[in-house]
């Protein structure tokens, strides 16, 4: 299947836009790759720290509620990573050269923007993050914050 172009998901401009594209999504879940780089931001001596494995999920997140605005002809909404429990990696780093898949389970989205979701960063063998995310998603953020 195709999906959009991750640029029209993430309301994110390069070079923040981390993730490279969509590989699935349907109503509750959505899994992104990115392909590190000795190039990709945050890439400091051919390696990526583990905690941009946040970053990587939190797009991941974004990507699928814009996936799901683009189903229904709606704009994408701005959204905020409020903070996330249970953090863990298997790995300092992610090497360069190496296609990481994300993961992202949605476990609620409350009427108010507030929502839960499980994550999990793997390169196609081995687990090698995981988390819960909770996020804010609104029509502008500017009213929240």
């Amino acid at each position: 299947m195709l999906f959009p172009d991750i640029a029209s998901l993430v309301p994110h401009a390069e070079p923040m836009l981390l993730v490279d594209r969509v590989i699935a999504a349907d109503a509750e879940n959505c899994s992104t790759e990115v392909h590190i780089r000795d190039d990709s931001l945050f890439c400091v001596n051919g390696a990526v720290g583990a905690h941009v494995g946040l970053e990587y999920m939190a797009q991941t997140i974004a990507a699928h509620a814009g996936y799901l605005a683009h189903l229904e002809g709606s704009p994408v909404k701005p959204g905020m990573l409020l903070g996330t429990r249970s953090f863990q990696s298997t790995t300092p780093a992610f090497r360069s050269g190496t296609t990481l898949r994300i993961h992202v389970r949605r476990l609620f989205v409350a009427d108010n923007g507030l929502g839960s979701y499980a994550c999990k960063i793997d390169d196609m063998e081995n687990g090698l993050a995981e988390a819960v995310l909770t996020v804010f998603h609104s029509e502008n953020l500017d009213d929240v914050v």
